[in-house]
């Protein structure tokens, strides 16, 4: 781009006018200023007479007052420091020269590389897609996992929820999944993350050749809640930029629970009343506008995978129970799975995918449906098989389910190496029906 192109773009996206207030308060996370006049998500800078500068976002108001939040420390903050608009809205660099890039909730490179000049500017929060534009979801995509691909086969604009408590191996099924997948582009969104464990996801997960096809977008579990839930919000309008383009691009993000404990953060600060285990109403209000956010269009595609860390393992916790009536579908993972070394540790029978109707042909559903049969006779039946009390003959489904007990289990692990094809899982899994007794 030409010096004179660059400095008319600039010219294009700077304020003329630049409002200005002053600080009078901080209460916890909140910072109360007399000014300026600017809608909720607008971007301040807050700075003392000693030159300490803090971003900051317009969050709310209480009376004549605004009521901003820092996306940085409070630390430093004094009653009198200058506060100034910035952007009237929340905006971002998007485009093709983030592939590859690994940044944070702000848009910043954490890999140690400038970033290049970006290729446009989006608005945070996106636009709402009309549902009349919305392209039917009939093409399959490969996820590269047998399980998913044979038993809750994803299509292409989809929306799933991987479900699951912490240790039971989201993060390695969410890195074998952006390696083996077919879509052009990968956006990860690690929100929350431990700081600890970003690296290794970047080096052990996906590896270098899935992050040459990836966006990584970090926000760690230390950072500014309003730096979480932008690190989500950035991920979203990243992919939407890609689509637009006409890529098909495949959203992976953990996880949703973290950041619905970031907008409860936000939401308890400015005084908003708790709700259902202390999440505020503005949670449930976030989460609907964000998933909405995937999908098919004429251009291109986002299929999307969220996971929901599910506390104490309980699959009716408000914020799993609010996700999973509002995805395409959800991927249970099992700690009893897990612990005995059954990997990815997919629960099939608490699991679905409400397209597979529409993208698997009779056979295939049918092969489908034997399978979760067996599995659910045989989880029916644990504890009896386990003391050795089961009688042969007792019921006919258990018995063929016992016969191929193992088949079962050496088609539902796969190594977290191994890559499975859509047309191979199709084939293994009516395999399993040839298999005798």
């Amino acid at each position: 781009m030409g010096a004179i192109a660059l400095a008319r773009r600039r010219l294009s996206t700077a304020d003329p006018v630049r409002l200005r207030g002053h600080v009078t308060e901080v209460i916890g996370l909140v910072v109360e200023s007399t000014g300026p006049r600017l809608p909720v998500g607008a971007s301040c800078v807050i700075e003392s007479p000693s030159g300490h500068r803090t971003e900051a976002e317009v969050v709310g108001f209480r009376h004549d007052r605004v009521l901003l939040m820092p996306l940085g420390d409070v630390q430093g903050i004094e009653p009198g420091d200058s506060v100034a608009g910035v952007h009237v809205r929340a905006v971002c660099a998007v485009g093709r020269s983030l592939i590859g890039r690994v940044i944070d909730g702000l848009g910043r490179p954490l890999d140690g590389r400038p970033l290049p000049e970006p290729e446009g500017r989006a608005s945070l929060r996106g636009m709402p897609i009309n549902p009349l534009e919305r392209d039917p979801i009939r093409d399959p995509i490969d996820l590269g996992v047998r399980a998913m691909n044979a038993l809750l086969t994803c299509g292409r604009g989809q929306r799933l929820g991987i479900f699951a408590g912490s240790g039971v191996g989201k993060s390695s099924l969410l890195g074998m999944i952006a390696r083996s997948t077919q879509a052009d582009v990968n956006v990860i969104a690690l929100i929350g993350e431990r700081g600890r464990e970003v690296r290794e996801f970047l080096e052990r997960d996906l590896g270098p050749a899935g992050l040459e096809r990836s966006v990584v977008v970090v926000a760690t579990s230390d950072s500014s809640p309003l730096v979480r839930l932008r690190g989500a919000l950035l991920a979203s309008a990243i992919a939407e930029d890609l689509r637009t383009r006409g890529r098909q691009v495949l959203l992976l993000m953990d996880s949703l629970t973290r950041l619905a404990m970031a907008q409860r953060e936000i939401g308890l600060s400015i005084g908003e009343p708790p709700t259902a285990r202390g999440y505020t109403p503005s949670v449930f209000a976030l989460l609907p506008k964000l998933v909405e956010r995937a999908g098919v269009t004429r251009a291109g595609s986002i299929t999307a995978l969220y996971t929901v860390l599910v506390e104490g393992d309980d699959m009716n916790e408000p914020v799993a129970d609010a996700v999973r009536g509002l995805l395409d579908g959800h991927v249970v993972l099992s700690r009893r799975l897990a612990h005995e070394g059954h990997y990815p540790a997919i629960d099939i029978p608490a699991s679905l995918s409400r397209l597979m109707n529409e993208l698997a042909d009779s056979p295939q559903l049918a092969a489908a449906r034997r399978v979760r049969g067996w599995l659910s006779a045989l989880e029916e039946a644990r504890d009896l098989i386990q003391i050795g009390a089961y009688v042969r003959g007792a019921d006919t489904r258990t018995d063929e389910a016992l016969d191929r007990r193992e088949a079962l289990r050496t088609f539902l692990c796969q190594g977290i190496e191994e890559k499975t094809s859509l047309a191979a899982s199709h084939q293994a899994l009516l395999g399993l029906g040839e298999v005798a007794p």
